[in-house]
């Protein structure tokens, strides 16, 4: 009985070597095939719906803003001022706002990116508020970095990775430039336009999406840095 014991514990342990051998193939096809549809997605991503088809080519825009196509009336304190904003800011112009990094975390998996798994072909999303003290997200913006835009830095020898993002930002005040995108898909979860008893973690639907440049502060920027009309 000893024996056979021995012999069904052994089996056991080589059978298991074997299955966790047996699912590395399937891991690296995984990354290789994110990879590919990735290169392969569309702007419009793998959507069916005309509207989510529009918004995805908007999050997929590679073009950098220019100084003329920045909006100056946009800071982070402009972005998180109550009421409806549904129209409060244009999707045509580009943004600089600056706050502090409440958060750095994968973004999901969506259609705009072809419903890629790997956490380096999705999106990064970078959570800005303007008051650290108060662990709220119903005062966050969300600014993203899209798996395109994070090739086109690596390729030029930065790297955006989530990982790396998460590392050097987090708990860090930054300012970040990019492209005004109202993400309509998350009315319903921002405290501005949500219905009432709904469950918000942002404060606005606007975000900056994508981002295009970001640098990080040496501290808190001025007051009138983060305010309506700064620079005027």
């Amino acid at each position: 009985m000893a024996l056979a014991s021995i012999r069904s514990t052994v089996s056991l342990i080589v059978g298991g070597l074997l299955g966790a051998v047996a699912t590395l193939p399937v891991a690296r096809a995984t990354v290789a095939d994110d990879a590919q549809i990735l290169a392969n997605c569309p702007a419009v991503g793998d959507a069916k719906g005309t509207n989510v088809r529009a918004l995805n080519t908007l999050k997929r825009r590679m073009t950098v803003p220019t100084p003329g196509d920045i909006d100056p009336n946009v800071t982070l304190r402009a972005m998180v001022a109550p009421g409806d904003d549904t129209t409060r800011w244009d999707e045509k112009r580009g943004a600089t706002i600056e706050g502090y990094v409440a958060d750095v975390k994968v973004g999901g998996v969506e259609s705009v990116n072809c419903h890629t798994h790997g956490p380096a072909y999705r999106d990064t999303h970078i959570e800005l508020t303007l008051d650290p003290t108060k662990n709220d997200e119903t005062t966050y913006v969300i600014v993203e970095v899209t798996p395109q835009v994070r090739q086109e830095m690596s390729s030029k020898g930065v790297d955006w990775s989530t990982r790396t993002l998460r590392t050097s930002l987090l708990g860090r005040w930054v300012r970040v430039t990019g492209w005004l995108l109202f993400d309509v898909e998350h009315k319903p979860e921002a405290r501005n336009t949500a219905s009432r008893g709904a469950h918000i973690w942002r404060a606005t639907v606007w975000e900056i999406h994508p981002i295009t440049a970001m640098e990080v502060l040496p501290g808190k920027p001025p007051v009138n840095q983060t305010s309506p009309g700064a620079g005027k």
